[in-house]
C-alpha cells in the first residue's frame, strides 16, 4: 500500500502509480522468456556487403549526407570500476593475479603511463603504484568514467575515448560541415566531460574544419525502477522512503527519444581505436548509414504504392520487402484479413522506427546475438537477444541461442524522427536481478535493454561488419592489445 509520503516521492520523480504497480506485478510473475525461432544468418536476416555494395552504400551516404541532419549518440554513463576489478582485488587480498601481472609487465605501454610516472617515486612498490593510479590522491582512475581515461598514445599526448569519438564523428557522423554528438553521462561525471569538451573543440575544429555541437544528458529519475524485498513487498530505506534504482541502459531510451535527427549513430564509449586503425570503422559506418537511407527510400516508395494501388501484387511485393529488409514476417492469420486490412497492417509496420545493426562473427564473446523471434501476436521479427532472456532449461531454445553465428557489438544506425519511441518497446523483456542494500537482500529490475526489448517493435536489418571494428575495453589490460596500441 502506498502512503501519502510514497505518492509524493513518486510525484517528485515523475513516476506514476500505474508504473510502480506494473513493476511489482513483474516482480511477482517474472518476465516471459523470449521465443527463439532460429538464429539470423547471412541471407536470412543478416546482409553481407560485397566489395561493390560496400562502396556503393558509402557513396550513397557521402552524396546524400548534406541533406540530412546526423547525430552520434554515445552511452557514456558509469565509472570504470569494473575495468580495474583485478587490480582492486590485488589491493584487497595482496595476491597478484594473471591480469595484475600483465598490467605491471606492460606498464610503460599504457597511454596513461607518462602521467602516472610523474607521480611515482623510486621507493614505490606495486601497492603504491596502484593507489596512485586508482586512488583519489592520484589519477583517480578507479572512480572516473571510461570516457575520461587515457586510452591511446599519440606524439602530441594521450587521447581519451571522448576525444576518439569526436575524431570519428568528424569522419562519418557529419554532413560535411557540422558534427553533432550526444553523450549520456552520470551527474557526478558531467562536469569532467564538459570541461574536456571545451578544451578539445577548438583543437579539432581547427584540424578538421568541422563545427562540433556536443550535448549531454543524464538518466532521468522517472526511468528508475522500484526495489522490493525477496517476498515482493516494497523495500524501504531506514527513513521509510521507497528505494528506486537505475534501470540499466534501457532507461536511455527516454534520452534517445528526446534527440532530433534524421540519422542517429549509436556506439558505446569504450569501442574506439587509434587513428591508424580507424578506416574500417569509418567505411562500414558510412555504408550502414547509406543502407539505412536506401531502406528509408524503399519504405517511402512502398507506402506510396500501397496508397495508390493496394492490389494483391503490391501487397505481396511489400511482404517480400518487409521480410528481406525490415525483419518482419506477419502471423499466419494475416492471410485471413481483407486487402484493406492487410494494407493497414503493412503501413503500420513500415511506419515504425528503423535501425540497421552491425553484427560481428561470433568468436565466443559474451553478449546477445541476432535472432528471428516469434512475438505474442504470432509475428516473426528480427531481434537482438541476450542469454538472460532465454529459458536455458529448454534444450531447443538453448541450442538455438548457441547456434548464433554472430553477436551484437552495439553498432547501430537509426531513423526515429517524429516517433515516440516509448510506444515501440516490449515491456515484457525486462530483467530481474538480486542485489543488497545496507546488508539487506532485495530484488531490482532493469527496463528492456536499449538495443534489445526497448527496440523490439522497430524495423530491423542486421549487417555483418568486420571483427576489427569491435574493440571494447572491458579490462585494463585490453588497452595493451594491438587494437589499442598506436604504432
Amino acid at each position: 500500500m502506498l502512503s501519502e509520503k510514497d505518492l509524493a516521492q513518486l510525484s517528485n520523480r515523475g513516476i506514476s502509480t500505474a508504473e510502480v504497480n506494473q513493476q511489482i506485478d513483474f516482480f511477482k510473475s517474472g518476465f516471459p522468456w523470449m521465443n527463439l525461432e532460429k538464429s539470423a544468418t547471412i541471407g536470412n536476416g543478416i546482409f553481407q556487403f560485397s566489395t561493390d555494395q560496400l562502396q556503393s552504400f558509402i557513396d550513397r551516404f557521402d552524396q546524400q549526407k548534406s541533406t540530412f541532419s546526423i547525430l552520434k549518440m554515445v552511452p557514456a554513463s558509469g565509472a570504470a570500476t569494473r575495468m580495474f576489478k583485478s587490480l582492486f582485488e590485488f589491493l584487497s587480498t595482496g595476491e597478484e593475479n594473471k591480469e595484475c601481472t600483465t598490467f605491471f609487465d606492460e606498464l610503460d605501454h599504457f597511454a596513461f603511463y607518462e602521467e602516472l610516472k610523474a607521480l611515482i617515486e623510486n621507493k614505490d612498490d606495486s601497492v603504491d603504484i596502484l593507489n596512485k593510479l586508482l586512488g583519489s590522491a592520484g589519477l583517480n582512475y578507479g572512480q572516473k568514467p571510461k570516457g575520461l581515461l587515457a586510452f591511446h598514445s599519440y606524439p602530441d599526448g594521450a587521447r581519451t575515448p571522448l576525444e576518439e569519438h569526436l575524431v570519428e564523428a568528424a569522419a562519418y557522423a557529419s554532413n560535411g560541415q557540422n558534427a553533432r554528438l550526444h553523450f549520456t553521462v552520470s551527474p557526478e561525471h558531467r562536469k569532467g566531460f564538459e570541461e574536456l569538451v571545451a578544451k578539445l573543440i577548438p583543437k579539432w575544429e581547427a584540424k578538421t574544419g568541422i563545427q562540433f555541437e556536443i550535448t549531454f544528458s543524464e538518466q532521468k529519475p522517472a526511468t528508475d525502477t522500484i526495489a522490493v524485498n525477496p517476498d515482493n513487498t516494497l523495500f524501504r530505506e531506514a527513513d521509510g522512503s521507497l528505494l528506486f534504482r537505475p534501470a540499466g541502459h534501457g532507461a536511455l531510451l527516454s534520452n534517445l527519444n528526446d534527440l532530433q535527427a534524421d540519422v542517429i549513430f549509436i556506439k558505446n564509449i569504450d569501442n574506439v581505436v587509434p587513428d591508424a586503425l580507424k578506416q574500417p570503422t569509418i567505411s562500414y559506418k558510412k555504408a550502414l548509414g547509406g543502407l539505412l537511407l536506401w531502406i528509408l527510400e524503399r519504405i517511402s516508395s512502398l507506402d506510396k504504392a500501397l496508397q495508390e494501388n493496394p492490389s494483391s501484387e503490391t501487397i505481396q511485393e511489400a511482404l517480400k520487402d518487409m521480410a528481406t529488409y525490415l525483419g518482419f514476417v506477419p502471423s499466419a492469420d494475416f492471410e485471413q484479413k481483407t486487402e484493406a486490412e492487410k494494407v493497414t497492417t503493412i503501413r503500420a509496420v513500415i511506419a515504425r522506427p528503423t535501425r540497421v545493426c552491425g553484427v560481428v562473427k561470433n568468436t565466443g564473446e559474451p553478449g546477445g546475438g541476432p535472432f528471428w523471434c516469434q512475438d505474442a501476436k504470432g509475428n516473426f521479427t528480427l531481434q537482438l537477444v541476450e542469454s538472460a532472456q532465454i529459458d536455458m532449461k529448454k534444450e531447443d531454445q538453448k541450442a538455438k541461442f548457441h547456434q548464433a553465428s554472430h553477436f551484437n557489438p552495439v553498432d547501430l544506425v537509426c531513423a526515429t524522427r517524429g516517433l515516440n519511441l516509448l510506444n515501440y518497446r516490449d515491456m515484457n523483456t525486462g530483467f530481474i536481478t538480486d542485489k543488497t542494500k545496507d546488508g539487506k537482500e532485495l530484488k531490482a529490475m532493469e527496463l528492456p535493454g536499449l538495443w534489445n526489448g526497448a527496440m523490439s517493435d522497430w524495423n530491423t536489418l542486421f549487417v555483418e561488419v568486420p571483427l576489427e571494428t569491435f574493440n571494447p575495453v572491458k579490462t585494463v589490460t585490453d588497452l595493451v592489445r594491438p587494437a589499442h596500441q598506436n604504432g
